[in-house]
């Protein structure tokens, strides 16, 4: 169980890390929750489709699974700083958190757990028990999630509306670090 434990903990760090950059933007109550439950859905499907798929799959993904996230974060990240500039250029500010768009977080929440898939290949060697480490692990992904929003929310509130484009930058940074096996 302290395995299962530590595992989620490792994999819930990129999350917390993304969450960082989406709260520096300013959250409420409605982008908590839609960040929690699309973070520990992915973050506790992954294991499960990762077994499904089974290890032949594993094989083809291998080293590539790291990368695709990585590059997934990196264009989000991305497209954030490109939305922050334009509209810091227009002189409008940007549209608040509560309208983040589905569509990002989804991409998000994909491709941070994307190295879950590996880990429920492993999981399925050694004999874990399924459904208990979908719960662990997502549970484990929402409370990292929450609390990474909540300190981005801080450091918001002083970066003020610069807070997007910084969020675009951790992002980038969490790709960044994704890609080169950091996190």
């Amino acid at each position: 169980m302290l395995a299962l434990v530590l595992v989620a903990l490792s994999l819930g760090l990129s999350n917390f890390a993304a969450a960082i950059g989406i709260g520096v933007a300013g959250v409420d109550a409605r982008t908590r929750v839609r960040v929690g439950v699309v973070f520990g859905i992915f973050e506790a499907g992954m294991p499960i489709l990762g077994l499904a798929l089974g290890h032949a799959l594993a094989s083809t993904l291998g080293h590539a699974a790291r990368w695709v996230g990585a590059g997934l974060l990196i264009a989000t990240g991305a497209y954030g700083l490109i939305k922050a500039l334009r509209a810091g250029a227009a002189g409008a500010p940007g549209p608040p958190a509560d309208q983040q768009q589905l569509g990002r977080l989804l991409v998000t929440g994909i491709a941070l757990s994307i190295d879950n898939l590996a880990v429920g290949f492993a999981l399925g060697t050694y004999h874990v028990s399924l459904p208990l480490a979908a719960v662990v692990i997502g549970t484990v992904s929402i409370t990292m999630s929450l609390a990474g929003l909540e300190l981005g929310a801080r450091i918001g509130m002083r970066a003020g509306q610069r807070g997007e484009l910084l969020g675009g930058l951790v992002l980038i940074g969490v790709g960044v670090a994704i890609g080169t096996g950091v996190i």
